[in-house]
C-alpha cells in the first residue's frame, strides 16, 4: 500500500497544505518527483528532527523507519526562504540544528517546533520575520498572466530563484504526477497518454520511469508491492498551465 497521510488545507497564502502520519512498520518506498518543497518534523524514540526537503526532479529510493511520527508543511509553489535558496534544496534534504528538545535554530534565532495544529501560526511568524516570501512572477507565469513589461530574462531568473527549477521541468513533473493519478484511478494507458498530453505510450513510459520510478503497467498492477510516496491531489490555482494564446513572450516562457 502506498504511503498515505492525514491532511488539511491552510488559509495561509504561503502554504499548500499541512499533513501528518505515523509509521508502525519500517520499509522501503519510492519517493516520486515533486515541484514543491516542504518542512518536515520527524519524532522518533525521544528525538526530533527538523528537515527542509527540497523539490525532487526524479524518483529515488527512500526508507521509512518504524515507530515514527511525521508532520509536514507543504509550501505553495513560488514560496521560498531567501535564507535557504531554492536551488540549494533541489534533490536535497537540509536538517536544521536543535536549540532544545522543543526548538531549533533558524537565522540565529531559536524557534519553537511547530505541530499540525499551529502550523499556520508558525508560518505567519516566518512571514512577519521576513524569512518566508512569495514570488508573484511564479504564479503569473504558471497562470499565463505575465506582464509584458517584464523581460523574459528577468522572468526566467526570478522563477528559477524562487523555485530552483525551470518551467519546463515543473511542467514535466506535474504531467507525470497527473498521469500517475489517472492510472491509479484505473484509467487505461492509452487514455492516460491522451489526457496527460503525451506523444505516445513510449513517451509516457519514459516519463513515469524517470519521475515516478515505475512503468504505466506497474502502476496499474493492483498486486504490486512497491510503495510510493504521498501523491496529494493538486490545488487548482497552483496547477502548472500556460495560455499560449496570450503573447509571444509567454510562448517563449513555455519553452524554458
Amino acid at each position: 500500500m502506498d504511503l498515505t497521510a492525514e491532511e488539511r488545507l491552510s488559509d495561509s497564502p504561503y502554504v499548500d497544505r499541512v499533513w501528518r502520519n505515523r509509521s508502525d512498520q519500517p520499509g522501503d518506498f519510492i519517493s516520486i518527483a515533486v515541484n514543491h518543497w516542504e518542512m518536515v518534523v520527524t519524532k522518533r524514540k525521544g528525538t526530533t528532527r527538523i528537515t527542509m526537503r527540497g523539490p525532487e526532479t526524479k524518483a529515488s529510493p527512500a526508507y521509512c523507519p518504524d515507530d515514527a511520527e511525521f508532520f509536514g508543511i507543504l509550501f505553495k509553489f513560488g514560496t521560498f526562504m531567501p535564507l535557504l535558496p531554492a536551488k540549494n534544496l533541489v534533490d536535497t534534504d537540509i536538517d536544521l540544528p536543535d536549540a532544545s528538545s522543543k526548538s531549533f535554530w533558524l537565522d540565529s534565532t531559536a524557534w519553537e517546533t511547530p505541530n499540525f495544529d499551529n502550523a499556520d501560526i508558525f508560518v505567519n511568524k516566518l512571514v512577519r520575520s521576513g524569512l518566508l516570501v512569495r514570488e508573484p512572477v511564479v504564479e503569473a507565469v504558471t497562470q499565463g498572466q505575465l506582464n509584458d513589461e517584464l523581460s523574459l530574462r528577468t522572468a526566467q531568473r526570478r522563477y528559477l530563484q524562487a523555485t530552483g527549477l525551470t518551467l519546463s521541468a515543473t511542467r514535466q513533473t506535474e504531467r507525470a504526477r497527473l498521469a500517475t493519478r489517472l492510472l491509479k484511478k484505473g484509467t487505461s494507458i492509452l487514455d492516460t497518454v491522451y489526457e496527460a498530453g503525451y506523444f505516445d505510450q513510449p513517451h509516457l513510459t519514459r516519463s513515469l520511469k524517470h519521475f515516478v520510478g515505475q512503468t504505466p503497467a506497474q502502476l496499474l498492477d493492483q498486486g504490486r508491492t512497491e510503495r510510493l510516496s504521498f501523491l496529494f491531489d493538486p490545488i487548482q490555482h497552483d496547477s502548472i498551465s500556460i495560455d499560449y494564446d496570450a503573447s509571444p513572450q509567454q510562448v517563449a516562457i513555455g519553452m524554458w
